[in-house]
């Protein structure tokens, strides 16, 4: 067994060796540009482009023509708000959000609240869920979009996609959601879905780091959602520069392995962490689970452990295990958790709070001594503390 046991999987996966041997030709061999259809090096990547589009598309039901390329989940928000917002700055400047989104959302509806437009937070239940009634409340005449995640990122809270996308379809608002935990380990089918964006990133299903999508539904760029970037005009006009054909080769061939094995995958992570809980709380005690007791990603854990700081914690396991106290984009903060305190912790109890995630390659041997080495030294830490 290797040390430190990885444990960390919500904030980025390993690349699966398989998704590296697809990559690998087109760093050295099919190293052309997809946008020079003169020669066949050209011809030849812009064909492992379009495969990859495909694959994507595959993924979760949509057309291939609806998959725009970008460098990850947080452009790919971006574009989705940013564009959408600017396009249609005519029509409307209402925009709802909630207030457990990740912060690649958050971002570009509190820079144009900053610019005159009217940003609505929802709040959420105590399992961090937004509900279709209280959306529904909050739509206006003048609101152009809704974001709001598929499922949370530090406590693994899946939102009822379907329900709170038929509000906003009925109400004839686009609706927007970032999918990057939820891709490639729930299933999303937007034949079905009336979701007008979705964004999605790589290394969040062992694929590589740099890549993501944007899905966007055919009547959305029909309606008007401008780029960020402007240049060659690729990816519809929606993202200009020169594409990462490694990078999308290994993006389509996750989004592949993913579908592929999403059953087997849900129901070995299922297995790890109700035996990982179990541990924990029958040894340790004092152990709360955070987010929604069944609809939740099966390979995450949000665990509040009484009179155990988490820095604390994660410091005295650090050459064991691999676990952190929340997103990777906030954990430099000194602030607490802001999905913590929207589901109703107190600032004490989200500095008591880790992060477990699950994985592909994670092993029972190794769940089960990481379950060990968190209650020896939560143990050590409760001594100290008195």
């Amino acid at each position: 067994m290797r040390l430190p046991v990885y444990l960390d999987h919500n904030a980025t996966t390993p690349l699966d060796p398989r998704v590296l041997e697809k990559m690998r030709p087109y760093f050295t061999e099919q190293y052309g540009n997809p946008s020079s259809q003169d020669h066949i090096f050209g011809a030849n990547a812009l064909d492992a482009v379009e495969h990859a589009r495909e694959q994507l598309a595959a993924t979760i039901r949509a057309k291939p023509e609806e998959i725009i390329f970008t460098s990850g989940a947080t452009e790919a928000n971006n574009i989705a708000v940013l564009g959408l917002a600017s396009a249609r700055r005519d029509k409307g400047k209402h925009i709802v959000t909630a207030a457990t989104e990740h912060k690649a959302v958050l971002g570009p509806c509190y820079y144009l609240r900053d610019r005159g437009y009217d940003v609505t937070n929802l709040t959420v239940d105590k399992f961090g869920m937004v509900h279709p009634e209280q959306l529904m409340k909050a739509i206006r005449k003048d609101t152009i979009l809704v974001s709001i995640m598929a499922a949370n990122n530090e406590i693994g809270t899946v939102n009822p996609l379907k329900e709170l996308a038929q509000v906003c379809d009925d109400k004839g608002v686009c609706f927007h959601t970032d999918a990057a935990q939820s891709f490639g380990h729930v299933q999303l089918d937007l034949s079905v879905l009336k979701v007008g964006m979705l964004s999605m990133s790589g290394h969040k299903i062992y694929g590589p780091k740099g890549t993501g999508a944007l899905f966007v539904r055919g009547r959305e760029i029909a309606s008007g959602v401008n780029p960020l970037v402007l240049g060659g005009g690729q990816e519809r006009g929606l993202r200009s520069g020169t594409l990462n054909v490694p990078g999308i080769v290994g993006l389509g061939e996750a989004a592949r392995l993913s579908k592929k094995e999403m059953d087997s995958q849900q129901n070995r992570s299922l297995t790890f962490a109700g035996h990982f809980l179990e541990r924990i709380g029958r040894n340790l005690g004092g152990v709360h689970l955070n987010g929604h007791p069944r609809e939740r990603l099966s390979h995450n854990l949000s665990l509040t452990l009484d009179g155990i700081s988490n820095k604390a914690l994660i410091q005295a396991v650090r050459g064991e295990v691999a676990i952190s106290s929340s997103s990777a984009c906030t954990a430099a903060s000194v602030e607490p958790s802001h999905v913590l305190t929207a589901i109703g912790l107190t600032r004490e109890q989200a500095f008591q709070t880790i992060r477990v995630g699950f994985g592909r390659f994670t092993t029972d041997v190794e769940a089960g001594f990481a379950a060990d080495a968190i209650i020896e030294a939560g143990r050590r830490i409760r001594r100290l503390n008195g």
